[in-house]
């Protein structure tokens, strides 16, 4: 029998996330590893009167083109591909994978290509604005996480609370806790934060938080902003690898100065860090500031997805902005970095803590 769970994130992704609209054109892309969530976000889209439109792929195929395409290959931008973007209405974008580790041993300077190649695509789903990212559960990412597969399905739907008859409820009531802590925060200009081997500060001046409340991201629970673009000065020591495209790049560190990033460092994969701050000219600067709220999330698995978001937790994204903050970084990049503050940190904005060892001002 098909987990009640999986019907519900269905409901949850269309209904609520996306709100679908008669007639609208919805893309909805997964690898085969989703199928049963993609047949229930299809049966719910075509419940809407709208039009679903799938991109269903083999998790192999992504390193077989990284192993034996050619240069031209690498950087070749589908023309179908992007007429696909420009004329589809939402986007809903489920993760899953059978193998986390696939593109372990994939040439880096190649991944990065591709990800350059790729971003043009990028950039229209997010100027639409109509799009949602979740993720499936599966074994491979169960390992990731040292669960077994029951344990981490009970991880995921717990973290998008459609363990709950109402999930729509909560997400209402985390919206109005972060609104309390936006509005707080609107009309500051200073961002200093202290943890372990870390005291980086930046201004937020004029700048916009975005309330993160599952309606791009299934889970949630976040506000983020876009620092001032040359202000980040300091240093600070990420408490978690970074998990990208099947590499680990573990115990990263980092120095900035008038916001760029001026000394990299990595105990782990320290060549691939190097690689992708060498993009373009925006991957060696903050893109995003963003603060977990999600309390129901307490363990890092490996996945961005659900790492971002744990309550007591920051992150700053190498990389592009959204525009929408105000934030002006362009880049094809964009890679968060968490670091955990529940244990000895704090964020202190124009000289008032609000949040000390994990504990966050107006988020129960």
């Amino acid at each position: 029998m098909l987990d009640i769970r999986v019907k519900r994130l269905a409901s949850l992704l269309v209904n609520y996330c996306l709100d679908v609209k008669p007639n609208e054109n919805i893309l909805i892309t997964g690898s085969v590893a989703s199928a049963q969530l993609i047949q229930e976000v299809y049966r719910e889209v075509l419940k809407k009167g709208a039009f679903p439109r799938t991109k269903v792929t083999l998790p192999s195929l992504e390193k077989i083109f990284l192993d034996e395409a050619s240069m031209e290959q690498l950087k070749y931008l589908s023309s179908i591909d992007k007429y696909e973007v420009e004329n589809s209405d939402g986007f809903i974008n489920i993760l899953s994978t059978d193998n986390t580790k696939s593109l372990s041993n994939v040439d880096s300077s190649k991944i990065a290509i591709l990800t350059k190649s790729r971003d043009p695509l990028k950039k229209i789903i997010l100027q639409k604005d109509r799009w949602v990212l979740t993720l499936f559960p599966t074994l491979a990412y169960a390992q990731d996480a040292e669960m077994s597969l029951d344990e981490f399905e009970d991880f995921v739907y717990n973290g998008c609370y459609v363990n709950k008859e109402d999930p729509i409820a909560y997400w209402k009531k985390l919206h109005d806790e972060q609104q309390r802590l936006i509005d707080y925060l609107k009309g500051k200009e200073r961002v200093r934060i202290i943890g372990e081997d870390t005291d980086i500060t930046f201004s937020i001046k004029d700048r916009v938080f975005i309330n993160s409340d599952g309606h791009r991201n299934m889970p949630s629970g976040e506000i983020f902003t876009g620092p001032q673009e040359d202000s980040v000065n300091g240093f600070i020591r990420f408490s978690y690898p970074v998990c990208t495209q099947g590499k680990e790049i573990e115990d990263i560190r980092l120095k900035f100065k008038d916001g760029k990033v001026v000394e990299a460092k990595a105990s782990k994969n320290e060549d691939f860090l190097r690689n992708m701050l060498e993009i373009d000219e925006g991957a060696k600067r903050i893109g995003e500031f963003g603060i977990g709220t999600n309390f129901g999330i307490k363990k890092f698995i490996k996945n961005i997805l659900f790492d971002e978001k744990i309550g007591g937790t920051i992150h700053l994204a190498l990389g592009s902005s959204y525009p929408e903050t105000g934030g002006k970084v362009i880049s094809a990049l964009h890679w968060d970095m968490i670091k955990d503050l529940r244990s000895g940190g704090k964020v202190i904005v124009d000289d008032e803590i609000i949040m000390q060892d994990g504990k966050l001002k107006f988020i129960t």
